[in-house]
């Protein structure tokens, strides 16, 4: 399967590489990072109803539909066609209130993106807004989340994806909080897990990209919707490394570095790909681009796109390098 997955990459993110100055014949790995889609939780919440769930739907009717609309999505996932990178990344919050009918909704908007091998998904808080059965939840998308290799069902995370030299490593944070909260954590099972996850792959030469719904290191979130244990995953890149990380949440465009055992981590947040009438701090639509070479400790490429205006064209929005030997660790 790895050896077809490579075949199945190696002709595409051909056009972006040639935006970035990059030789089609380099070896780079085209990465896409959205995240926060928020799509539209329709109608279908009879029989579903709890204090959380209503006031979720309150919330909806009241403000997020008018700023996450369906329209601006659309206009990025067009953008994202276009630039063909080799691999989509989505983590988290595409949906609203955690409704069966809205993770059956997701699954076929992630299968709109590309097949399972194309696409890599991990849940956000809004994923898992209440308690319920994986498999009338996150369950339905399950092939967006699946290991290389065979893990338990019941603790499907942290499961791991190798794609060429490059390897994700996807996380959830997410699980049901009370009523205004918003917080994550990932708890001792998955911390337990990750360190030797993130030795093996680096044994194995491969880039390490670690997905993730919550900003990832301390300080980077409001208590109330922060990771609580940010400190231990914060330890772990620091004692295993890794060579990027990537996060949604706070739908702001962010970079901060981690510590990491020989060089710094570069940790990218990326706003909601779906907010298309300005909302506070939060910016215009937008997602981000990452071009990975196949060398260990090579800087990373990153291109920002999204839109400028309401109703406006996707277009570039900044560039940079993210070199560990210029970072200010976090």
């Amino acid at each position: 399967m790895r050896s077809g997955l490579r075949l199945a990459f190696s002709g595409a993110g051909a056009r972006w590489r040639r935006t970035m100055g990059l030789s089609d014949m380099d070896g780079n790995f085209t990465l896409a990072h959205l995240s926060d889609i928020h799509l539209p939780p329709g109608r279908r919440y009879l029989g579903h109803y709890q204090a959380k769930r209503v006031l979720g739907m309150l919330n909806w009717h009241r403000r997020r539909r008018r700023h996450h609309l369906a329209s601006t999505l659309a206009t990025i996932v067009a953008d994202l066609r276009r630039e063909a990178p080799d691999h989509i990344t989505v983590t988290g919050d595409l949906v609203n209130v955690g409704l069966p009918s809205e993770h059956e909704a997701a699954n076929r908007w992630l299968a709109s993106l590309g097949p399972p091998e194309r696409v890599t998904a991990v849940p956000g808080n809004h994923d898992i807004y209440v308690d319920m059965a994986l498999a009338r939840g996150i369950g339905h998308w399950q092939a967006f989340m699946a290991d290389d290799e065979p893990v338990s069902a019941k603790d499907p995370f942290p499961f791991v994806r190798r794609l060429g030299h490059v390897a994700l490593i996807g996380l959830n944070s997410a699980l049901p909080t009370p009523l205004f909260h918003a917080f994550g954590r990932l708890g001792p099972d998955q911390l337990d897990r990750l360190g030797p996850i993130l030795s093996r792959l680096d044994d194995e030469g491969l880039v390490r990209v670690v997905l993730i719904h919550h900003p990832p290191l301390p300080g980077l979130a409001h208590h109330r919707s922060a990771l609580q244990d940010a400190a231990a995953l914060a330890d772990i890149l620091h004692r295993h490394g890794a060579e990027l990380v990537l996060h949604g949440h706070n739908h702001r465009a962010m970079l901060s570095f981690a510590a990491g055992p020989t060089r710094a981590i570069p940790v990218v947040g990326v706003p909601s790909a779906s907010i298309g009438l300005a909302h506070g701090h939060q910016p215009l639509a937008r997602y981000n681009l990452f071009s990975i070479a196949p060398r260990l400790g090579a800087p990373i490429e990153m291109v920002e796109r999204g839109i400028a205006v309401p109703g406006g064209p996707v277009i570039e929005i900044g560039r940079r390098v993210l070199d560990p030997a210029l970072a200010a660790v976090t």
